[in-house]
């Protein structure tokens, strides 16, 4: 009998404080002034999703053979009627991906699922995006607190 070893697809590594600290903070200086300037309101700094919604998500994954996430920036519609809160502001779509094996190697493809309504991505969307929702619960801001020089338009506090 022969055995096929499959390479582990672990790409990715725990982190400290202070590398989610650097990497939140480069991105509001760099990338979510604009996006919030250009958006006319704050725009989200973070998706929350339940350990349900990720648990059900990755359970429906393992079921269709999939071996890995594919985390998508996105945006929602500047008029978005399922929940206008939302309306404009960026957002994480999770898809699941399995390996295949080309001419060139290994790559991690976008998986499609038969449903009823016909084929379809295998796909997981519509958390808790912050701003505009950002309580933890206990009535604090979960954002932190970062200062920003935006040169001839003045400071800000995030």
């Amino acid at each position: 009998m022969t055995t096929v070893e499959k390479k582990s697809g672990k790409v990715g590594k725990f982190v400290g404080t202070e590398h989610v600290e650097t990497v939140r903070r480069n991105y509001r200086e760099q990338r979510w002034i604009q996006n919030s300037k250009r958006i006319g309101k704050p725009d989200s700094l973070s998706v929350w999703f339940s350990l349900e919604d990720v648990e059900g998500f990755l359970e429906k994954l393992k079921n269709h053979g999939g071996d890995g996430v594919r985390f998508y920036f996105g945006a929602y519609d500047t008029e978005y009627a399922e929940k206008p809160l939302y309306a404009g502001r960026q957002t994480i779509v999770m898809v699941g991906t399995r390996q295949k094996e080309t001419a060139n190697g290994e790559i991690s493809k976008d998986m499609y699922i038969s449903t009823r309504e016909g084929t379809s991505i295998l796909a997981y969307n519509v958390g808790r995006p912050c701003p505009p929702i950002c309580t933890t619960g206990d009535g604090m801001d979960d954002l932190g607190i970062t200062i920003v020089d935006k040169g001839d338009d003045g400071l800000i506090i995030v």
